[in-house]
């Protein structure tokens, strides 16, 4: 089995977005990553009125204070590659308009070659929904649901017709359509959003935290698929957050993906074989100083791993 391998983009605040997002997108798809990512935070409170991940005292982490908007980022990278899959993890539904969202990703996937792969959440920032959503926070998840109507209807046949809580489409025709189906997945914990996930999306995308905690929830995931009598094949892209340091980490309390290029490649090589998932996205920019360090580092985790046999 060869695992595919993505590469998030450099949206953090050390990049030069204009130049370093295509020139780190090129490199990518040189060195041979399968695939590109970006991620979605729009502020960061000052105070935090509410910890990371809505847990109490959880502080924020610095590389948060200035993210590049996703939709722009991606559409940067679709400019310069030919090749690379171009995916969310994950744009945070209720932050967005449905039909406005589902034209983007529409005409991204077109002006793209048909390359695009939507990954939705619903988020967990209190001070983010306040800024931005469409919906309050207590019903992310019936808008994640709109939104998943929206873009089946948009990205389908004309014409398009839909009527629902936050969106009205009178019959009409909407385009451009997807070059092809567009991928769905879902960033999903809890019973409510995993049945979601079985029963409307593609795949799963969930954040790498331990090889047996992944390889466990990727093994109930299933067994609630066949339960569900799902027929069509479930995936899923793991996210591995890297805090990539040169020199190896020393000492206990390692977190997964966190150290030297080699401790890196060490977890990725412990999730791939521990779930027998076969895509995985690794973010590096958190850990490195510039673009130039970012694709040096990239390229070193690619050639690694590939010897590692994944």
């Amino acid at each position: 089995m060869v695992t595919r391998l993505g590469l998030g983009l450099p949206q953090m605040r050390q990049y030069d977005i204009g130049r370093d997002i295509p020139a780190v997108a090129r490199a990518a798809e040189g060195i041979g990553y399968d695939s590109l990512w970006v991620f979605e935070r729009v502020l960061f409170p000052t105070p935090a009125t509410q910890g990371l991940y809505g847990i109490d005292g959880l502080p924020w982490p610095e590389h948060y204070r200035s993210v590049a908007d996703p939709l722009i980022s991606l559409t940067l990278a679709a400019a310069a590659t030919e090749r690379v899959r171009l995916g969310s993890s994950v744009l945070v539904a209720p932050l967005h308009i449905p039909f406005e969202l589902a034209r983007a990703l529409a005409t991204l996937d077109v002006a793209s070659g048909g390359r695009v792969t939507a990954g939705f959440g619903t988020g967990w920032s209190h001070d983010e929904y306040a800024a931005q959503s469409v919906a309050p926070f207590a019903q992310r998840g019936a808008t994640l649901d709109e939104l998943l109507d929206v873009c089946g209807a948009v990205w389908g046949p004309d014409p398009v017709a839909y009527e629902g809580t936050l969106t009205r489409i009178a019959p009409s025709e909407v385009g451009p359509k997807p070059a092809r189906p567009v991928p769905v997945l879902l960033a999903a914990s809890g019973p409510r959003a995993s049945r979601r996930l079985v029963d409307r999306a593609d795949g799963w995308l969930p954040v790498a935290m331990g090889a047996r905690q992944l390889a466990d929830s990727w093994g109930e995931l299933r067994d609630l698929a066949a339960e569900r009598d799902r027929t069509r094949p479930l995936t899923a892209t793991v996210r591995a957050n890297a805090a990539y340091t040169p020199k190896p980490y020393e000492g206990t309390g390692r977190r997964p993906f966190q150290g030297s290029v080699d401790q890196i490649v060490e977890d990725l090589v412990a999730h791939v074989r521990a779930s027998g998932i076969d895509d995985f996205l690794l973010d590096l920019q958190s850990g490195t100083r510039d673009a130039q360090e970012l694709m040096d580092v990239a390229a070193a985790v690619y050639e690694a791993a590939r010897a590692a046999g994944v």
